[in-house]
């Protein structure tokens, strides 16, 4: 005899009940149910050992839009489903800010790196709705490593342009303390 998980009307995951207490849950036909053995959730009224619950009564089954077991909070009871991890971050908003904002500095190198962020970072989400999550992960961190890279020479560059100004500054500055200089520059 097979023990028997069920999805209740409000969606949440029940189980194990033998066939005879499932009777005494007032399952329905068109409910949801899963044991060992079977590759996917099926309505109560096609499985053979079932039938004996729906005999004389008829019910016409109602569209189900059943959420994949997964999604319920003890999926991880049921054997063979399989929760599948969060998608890893794409880095695509950083890495089109890193190409966007060098390439108005006038620096294309760094635009060529961000672009090169931007290629991984699209790759994130195509990979994971294939269901390959390593191949996610690897593009994710690719593009987290050439954002990250464009990002703080982006920064080292800014810093350089400000010292620069900065010095030149000073500099300039300081050729106004030297005494009868601007008596020589005004004649």
């Amino acid at each position: 005899m097979n023990h028997y998980f069920y999805i209740d009307a409000a969606g949440k995951q029940k189980g194990t009940f033998s066939p005879e207490e499932l009777g005494q849950e007032s399952i329905k036909r068109d409910t949801l149910v899963w044991t060992q053995g079977m590759e996917q959730w099926k309505r109560a009224e096609e499985v053979d050992e079932l039938q004996y619950l729906f005999y004389g009564t008829y019910s016409t089954p109602q569209p189900t839009n059943a959420p994949h077991p997964s999604s319920y909070g003890q999926a991880s009871a049921v054997p063979g489903y399989r929760e599948q991890p969060v998608m890893p971050k794409s880095w695509l908003v950083e890495s089109i800010l890193v190409t966007i904002l060098p390439f108005m500095l006038c620096s294309s190198f760094l635009s060529l790196l961000g672009i090169i962020g931007i290629v991984y970072a699209s790759q994130v989400e195509s990979f994971y709705n294939r269901g390959d999550y390593a191949a996610a992960a690897e593009a994710s961190r690719s593009a987290g490593k050439w954002t990250k890279i464009a990002m703080w020479i982006a920064i080292g560059w800014i810093l350089l342009i400000i010292i620069s100004i900065t010095l030149f500054m000073v500099f300039i500055g300081s050729f106004a303390a030297i005494p009868g200089l601007s008596d020589l520059i005004n004649t």
